[in-house]
């Protein structure tokens, strides 16, 4: 199998660190510079017509994209360790917390970093810094509800870790290195504890 990644980017992040927590070596990694529109090039766009990474190339040649769906199939491939979900109960409570953080937290730092930082102009044309800023207000928001939901849970999804916590890991991490957003700098103790306890994971250090 092949990976279509990129460097710092957090999508394709998700997935390697998905697959760190399952042990599932020998996946061949193809990155792209973003910045420099390889993803757009004809023979990747045959690939991806969306010219987006992560996708996973299978071996019998199709091609998976959109990180949730990545993911499903890598659970399927490789039970254990659960990461989504035993049972449909189990799985739709861990669905839905993961789809929050990618939808309010994730979406919040990608769109503020796009228009407001002038590294990633080229990926956004035209930048609309009001907009982003905008995104970025809403981001943390959402970074202060998830502060109180961990002052009484471990994880992201409840007691034990998941995919919610890689996609909230990831979201972080993208705003800590193109926003210098640090939680405890701004009075999160708890999401902060938390993203220090992930960071320490074999997989947050994974390469992609």
């Amino acid at each position: 199998m092949k990976l279509y990644s990129a460097p710092r980017a957090p999508n394709p992040r998700r997935v390697v660190m998905f697959m760190a927590e399952k042990g599932i070596t020998g996946v061949e990694m193809v990155s792209f510079d973003l910045l420099q529109g390889l993803q757009r090039g004809s023979e990747f766009l045959q690939k991806n017509p969306f010219g987006r990474v992560p996708a996973l190339e299978l071996d019998d040649g199709r091609i998976l994209t959109e990180t949730r769906a990545i993911c499903s199939w890598l659970e399927g491939l490789v039970a254990e360790p659960n990461l989504m979900g035993e049972g449909y109960d189990e799985h739709a409570f861990i669905e839905m917390a993961d789809r929050r953080v990618e939808l309010h937290l994730l979406s919040g730092i990608a769109d503020c970093a796009r228009h407001t930082h002038p590294a990633l102009a080229p990926l956004e044309r035209p930048q609309f810094p009001e907009y982003g800023a905008a995104q970025g207000e809403k981001m943390r928001a959402t970074a202060r509800w998830l502060d109180q939901q961990l002052a009484q849970q471990p994880f992201i999804a409840g007691q034990r870790f998941t995919i919610a916590d890689i996609t909230a890991f990831c979201a972080l991490e993208f705003g800590r290195g193109l926003l210098k957003f640090r939680p405890g700098e701004e009075g999160m103790a708890h999401l902060q504890a938390w993203r220090d306890r992930i960071a320490a994971r074999p997989s947050a250090q994974a390469q992609y």
